[in-house]
């Protein structure tokens, strides 16, 4: 193949131009590996990428997609050899990187992750960076002190990739498990998923002057941000954790520092992108032992690539429902 169908962002007289096209491959970037790329998925960054929304691109012209997972074609790495099933996440694909939405793509060797067994490559698509994000904020939560006897989690923005993988986790390892979400509709497909309790997002979003509210949540799983995160740190038990991984609701973050010094109470960050090899490879780990594929299933639906443009609008709007994969080729 001397072209390759991809999602192309362009920058054309200072406006970004997305579209789909077939690209040179010459026009590949440099890397050890030449991954042949089955499927990608959708996240909420690529919604801001794929719409010509700021904060994602950081240069152009951009091939987006923020993960990928497929089959290794060539590679000068001894590390890997034509015919290994691999999946990339993080690492600015889509950022400062050539991503996922293309048949074909160039990596460097250190950012593959060898397919975990058990998991299919549309499964690890399934995952992908929310489910890798999710594994995540419930490691930190656990390193910070949270045991299934602490108490309820709390997960926010549950309906989510983020939230629903989040939900099931929480939910097989033992947790009790509240789900925030502005769509009460959604209430009995997050009950399938493990959630004992439907929260309505507006009990948490609305701004509020109190420094702290009674104690009620022993963890929590945040992907929102911005008043609700403010809320969640409000209600946290002594020493009681959040992981914070999302802005859908906001970036600002208004609190005080009583929660912290009353109470203990633990913000944790959460940074998928640049994670060591190690702990990359203990979040793979523990997604392929922790998280009941047959739930990661039934919360994940296929699309086509011509389908991300929009898709895209769809998962900024709110209007997605857990996971969708991308098929590439």
């Amino acid at each position: 193949m001397s072209t390759f169908k991809a999602v192309f962002a362009e920058q054309i007289e200072g406006k970004p131009k997305i579209s789909i096209q077939q690209i040179d491959r010459a026009s590949l970037p440099a890397g050890e590996v030449l991954v042949r790329v089955h499927y990608s998925d959708l996240n909420y960054k690529d919604g801001l990428a794929v719409t010509g929304r700021p904060g994602v691109i950081r240069k152009y012209p951009m091939v987006p997609g923020v993960d990928l997972a497929g089959v290794v074609e060539e590679s000068s790495s001894p590390d890997w050899k034509p015919g290994d099933e691999v999946v990339v996440t993080g690492f600015g694909l889509s950022e400062t990187a050539w991503g996922g939405y293309a048949e074909l793509a160039r990596m460097k060797a250190d950012w593959l992750v060898r397919l975990p067994k058990g998991i299919t490559l549309k499964q690890s698509m399934a995952i992908g960076t929310a489910g890798f994000t999710a594994m995540q904020c419930v490691v930190a939560l656990e390193r910070h002190g949270l045991v299934v006897d602490s108490g309820e989690v709390l997960v926010t923005g549950a309906a989510g990739g983020v939230g629903s993988i989040a939900v099931a986790i929480l939910a097989k390892l033992g947790y009790r498990v509240a789900a925030s979400t502005g769509r009460p509709e959604l209430g009995d497909y997050l009950r399938s998923l493990g959630a004992s309790e439907i929260v309505d997002r507006n009990t948490l979003s609305a701004p509020s002057k109190r420094p702290m509210e009674s104690e009620r949540w022993a963890g929590a799983v945040d992907s929102v941000g911005g008043d609700t995160l403010a809320t969640v740190i409000r209600a946290l038990v002594v020493n009681g954790s959040v992981a914070a991984c999302g802005i859908a609701g906001g970036a600002a973050l208004n609190t005080t520092v009583y929660p912290f010094i009353l109470r203990g109470v633990n913000l944790l960050g959460i940074n998928s992108v640049y994670v060591s090899r190690s702990a990359r490879l203990l979040i793979w780990e523990r997604l392929s032992r922790d998280l009941p594929l047959s739930l990661l299933d039934s919360m994940t639906q296929e699309a086509p690539l011509e389908a991300v443009l929009d898709l895209g609008e769809k998962i900024l709007a709110g209007a997605v429902r857990g996971r969708t994969v991308i098929q590439i080729s």
